[in-house]
């Protein structure tokens, strides 16, 4: 009788993995056991689309490949999770783009404020091409296998003291913001007070008056029910962000070449399903959280632009980021700033 054997990521140590191909693991030798963490709360489309795939996943492989999600930050903050994610101590991690700014600043340049017009143009800067491509290669530097992102909308503002019509409304906002460079230097040049607070303690911060308001995807602000405990939603569209589904490279090189595909082809498929659910969600959310009580109100976007412009906010961030890579950027948004 063969025995079954299971094979699991360490810490620090990648996967231990058996010389087999994965046609053997099928036949019954061996069990991939591998995690994947992620903040995202247990409503959000990106996590209800990755479970999908990754039951697909584990009923193909006959249970031989088991990829355990652990949603709404139960491994730690996203910064946690990517410092895992770097270790081997986790193999795959769902992270957002602003976030991952501070380990490769790249990341980070699809939210530029008010660059995308809409899915069109930012999915043809993400998907593949010069900004998409110069993107992974960043990610590439510190060991990360980089699939397609998953969306995390265009981002409002929910307060608890005023709505947010004009740019002078956001003087000295305490507002929570993910640990992003992009979102913090944006809001600031707005003179609001930016705060970064990890997502799953934001609902008590802002019952607490810890932070007057944050900024998020209405999918998120629903998910994260933070309408529950605020007043007043302003759609500012201010910024995109969307979230990477990561694998540790050594982890991900070192698995069988069939466990590559079927995992590949259940996380490509599940973007594709999430990004469906997520605009249709997106579409009926104003309507849902307006009958949840917000005081719903869309300000005039141009002054807010032209007061970034202003702050020297543009022209800081094509500093940050380069020419070259600024241009690749342009290349889908037009030209941005003076």
């Amino acid at each position: 009788m063969p025995t079954r054997r299971t094979i699991v990521q360490g810490a620090g140590a990648g996967l231990l993995l058996s010389p087999l191909p994965f046609r053997r693991v099928r036949a019954g030798t061996d069990v991939l056991r591998l995690s994947l963490g992620s903040p995202m709360p247990q409503a959000h489309p990106a996590t209800t689309s990755l479970v999908e795939a990754l039951d697909a996943i584990r009923t193909e492989s006959d249970g031989r490949v088991d990829i355990t999600l652990y949603p709404d930050s139960q491994l730690g903050s996203e910064l946690s999770m990517q410092s895992q994610l770097r270790s081997g101590a986790i193999a795959f991690t769902l992270t957002s783009a602003s976030s991952l700014q501070t380990l490769a600043p790249l990341a980070g340049i699809p939210g530029v404020a008010y660059a995308f017009s809409g899915y069109v143009p930012l999915w043809a800067a993400l998907d593949s091409g010069p900004l998409s491509e110069r993107i992974r290669d960043a990610l590439a530097k510190f060991r990360l296998k980089a699939f397609r992102l998953v969306d995390n909308g265009f981002r409002d503002v929910i307060t608890s003291v005023r709505p947010i019509e004009t740019v002078s409304d956001l003087q000295g906002l305490k507002i929570r913001v993910p640990p992003s460079p992009l979102l913090t230097s944006l809001f600031r040049a707005l003179g609001a007070a930016p705060t970064t607070i990890n997502l799953a303690e934001t609902y008590a911060a802002l019952q607490t008056r810890v932070a007057d308001g944050m900024e998020n995807s209405l999918p998120q602000i629903e998910a994260t029910r933070v309408y529950e405990v605020q007043k007043y939603l302003s759609r500012t569209g201010h910024s995109w962000d969307g979230l990477w589904i990561l694998a540790h490279g050594r982890t991900w090189d070192a698995l069988p070449a069939d466990a590559r595909a079927l995992i590949a082809r259940h996380f490509d498929a599940a973007v594709e399903r999430q990004r469906q659910a997520f605009v249709q969600m997106n579409t009926q959310a104003e309507a849902r959280l307006g009958a949840k009580g917000l005081a719903v109100n869309r300000p005039d976007l141009a002054p807010f632009r032209a007061a970034l412009d202003r702050a020297g906010y543009y022209a800081e961030w094509k500093g940050r980021f380069g020419a070259e890579v600024w241009g690749a950027l342009e290349r889908y948004t037009g030209p941005l700033g003076a």
